[in-house]
């Protein structure tokens, strides 16, 4: 196949991919959206933020401490489908779980320890520190990275696509009975719990159905002996790819914390409002970096390190940019009136920030396909760097920018780490694409 075929065809199948996500995404998106409403306008800013904290707490130490696999998955699995070695990829799926459910459960076991210490910095009311230990099994909802690859590595994005939807159906049905019920707080963060709970079981379900299906029934059963030996550098890999994946998703998982922190949770509230129309514009490029991965790595194992890769990369950002034009443009002009239709007229005080979170989501629209990129090159490394330096730096700041501006200290933090890891990452994949 001529080189020019081969790189549209890249593209084509990466657009593949992407339409079985996002069809499954915009259906989430759009009952995240219902659900946000509901709970906004029953709990009011305080008890919104609060609902906030407890759920960004828990995922931010799952985000921490998790271990996931499925880049490793991805790259390795990819090498034994070629060889057709069913043994080898199952013996890598098994040892890849066992990784990442040990790390599942410490994060587990910290989250609940540490929740007493921190909820009361983090202004939680008793009610919310009384279930915090319960809630910290929600960490659960982080630990499907093995299924969620081995999905990609056979191509069922669909399952994928389908899977988004679990959590926002479980969390809108529970917060219209915590309504109903008038259960408050506390209901909602047992909806919340119960959702993630599900977002986990589902996952891990598919991926076995789909596993037992193409590699055997015997891909739960067995050893895990051999299987770095069988896999050159897969410890290293993992780890880089990992600690990537931490430092990438740790701004967003940390910033509304620190809000809390330095101001409370009605400020809080008001961030994730915020914040919630800036991951309309985020998720193309997520998901885009999630369905370019696999394609990325076949298109440099046959040797289109160059050209040919730098042009797929190209076209797949352009798109994900032209997705999110509209939603930046409407969000620029009705940020005010879209915070009061997603949380009542008292989350008003969110549409002004709004508009910059949404710039600075829209500049890292690059970053999970450049991410997946280097990452396929081999040097995920690479993209740790920038996320460590972009990411760590800005949040070092931002207690500094909230004390010094209000809440819009989290917007110009955000635009700060969009522009620093944006010219961080280029740089190191054309550099590494030559």
């Amino acid at each position: 196949m001529p080189d020019e075929r081969r790189g549209r065809g890249t593209v084509g199948r990466i657009y593949a991919n992407l339409s079985r996500l996002l069809a499954g995404k915009a259906m989430a998106g759009v009952l995240s959206l219902a659900y946000l409403a509901v709970a906004a306008r029953a709990l009011g800013p305080r008890d919104y933020g609060v609902l906030v904290l407890v759920h960004g707490y828990v995922m931010a130490v799952g985000g921490i401490l998790e271990f996931p696999p499925w880049h490793a998955i991805v790259r390795y699995g990819a090498q034994a489908v070629e060889k057709g070695d069913r043994a080898r990829l199952a013996r890598l799926l098994r040892f890849a779980g066992l990784v990442e459910g040990a790390a599942g459960v410490v994060a587990v076991a910290v989250a609940a320890l540490l929740a007493p210490l921190v909820g009361p910095h983090l202004g939680w009311p008793p009610q919310a520190l009384a279930f915090a230990a319960p809630y910290s099994f929600a960490v659960l909802a982080t630990v499907r990275a093995t299924p969620a690859g081995y999905l990609q590595l056979a191509g069922r994005f669909d399952l994928l696509g389908l899977h988004n939807i679990v959590a926002p159906v479980v969390r809108l049905l529970g917060a219209l009975t915590v309504v109903a019920l008038g259960a408050g707080l506390r209901g909602f963060l047992v909806a919340w719990l119960a959702a993630a709970l599900t977002e986990f079981a589902t996952l891990w379900l598919l991926g076995g159905w789909v596993a037992r299906r193409t590699i055997g029934g015997g891909v739960l059963l067995g050893g895990v002996r051999g299987v770095a030996a069988e896999n050159p550098g897969l410890w290293r890999f993992m780890w880089a790819a990992n600690a990537d994946v931490t430092f990438g998703e740790l701004s967003a998982r940390v910033a509304p914390l620190i809000v809390g922190w330095v101001l409370g949770p009605t400020a809080t509230g008001l961030f994730a409002i915020a914040q919630r129309a800036s991951v309309v514009i985020a998720q193309p490029g997520q998901i885009l970096g999630q369905a370019a991965y696999a394609e990325f790595s076949r298109l440099i194992a046959a040797g289109q390190r160059g050209v040919r890769l730098r042009q797929a990369l190209l076209r797949s950002v352009a798109y994900a940019f032209l997705a999110a034009a509209p939603v930046l443009i409407v969000v620029a002009l009705l940020g005010d009136r879209l915070a009061i239709w997603l949380g009542g007229p008292a989350f008003v005080a969110a549409g002004s920030l709004m508009f910059w979170l949404a710039l600075a989501r829209a500049i890292l629209l690059m970053a999970p396909p450049t991410g997946a990129a280097l990452t396929a090159l081999g040097h995920p490394g690479l993209s740790l760097r920038a996320n460590l330096i972009a990411g760590l730096g800005s949040l070092v700041v931002l207690p500094l920018l909230l004390q010094g501006f209000g809440l819009m200290g989290g917007g110009v933090q955000a635009l700060l780490e969009a522009v620093a890891a944006g010219a961080l990452l280029n740089g190191f994949f054309w550099r590494q694409s030559r």
